[in-house]
């Protein structure tokens, strides 16, 4: 009998005691229930590296790849049109290709390394071709080629960013789509309205 009583002596102080301790570990110096500091630190830290960096879907890293192709392209066909260009209208719509293309594809590349996304850093072998090409052309054939490709290109442009600033799944990449949109829209009317400009001067030309 005094054995059985001892073990339920231990029985009962066990019980007391438990949960004691574990009610005095989950609370503050106040008596409320806290977080331990380390367990918040690396909470704290991994939701900051989870916004930033970021689970990017396959689609948007695709259309952010495309799109630092097409800005590289259109910088160094727009450097091009400013030396080859025979009209100063074709040569300011150069310039202003390089400037505006620029300044996207310096906000896409920080919008890629925040999301830890590689990006091209050279023109595509297509594009490059297209240079060469535009390269050995001088005077109005230079001019009516390139804007006929600034036509194609941006309409191109348009439609991919369009399509991305609706179905984006990535917020900060929709946005960036959406942002940039107008004013490839604004590119792709002033190309189609020097582009008739220079097809109309050259069939005139050769009427002569």
């Amino acid at each position: 009998m005094k054995s059985r009583k001892y073990c339920l002596s231990l029985l009962a102080t066990g019980l007391i005691c438990i949960p004691t301790l574990t009610l005095a570990q989950s609370q503050g110096n106040n008596g409320t229930a806290s977080m331990p500091q380390h367990d918040a630190a690396n909470a704290t830290m991994n939701s900051g590296k989870g916004e930033m960096s970021g689970n990017v879907p396959a689609a948007d890293k695709k259309f952010m790849r495309e799109a630092a192709e097409g800005g590289l392209a259109e910088v160094e066909l727009g450097k091009l049109a400013t030396e080859k260009a025979s009209s100063e209208e074709v040569k300011k719509f150069g310039q202003r290709m390089v400037d505006d293309h620029s300044k996207a594809n310096d906000e896409l590349k920080q919008l890629a390394s925040s999301k830890n996304v590689n990006l091209p850093n050279d023109i595509t072998a297509k594009d490059k071709m297209t240079k060469e090409r535009l390269s050995k052309l001088s005077g109005e054939s230079f001019d009516r080629a390139y804007m006929q490709d600034m036509v194609k290109d941006h309409k191109k442009d348009v439609a991919d960013f369009s399509r991305e600033s609706k179905s984006a799944k990535d917020t900060d990449v929709k946005q960036f789509a959406s942002k940039t949109l107008p004013t490839l829209k604004d590119h792709l009317k002033e190309a189609e309205g020097i582009a008739p400009a220079r097809k109309t001067t050259a069939s005139n030309r050769s009427s002569q």
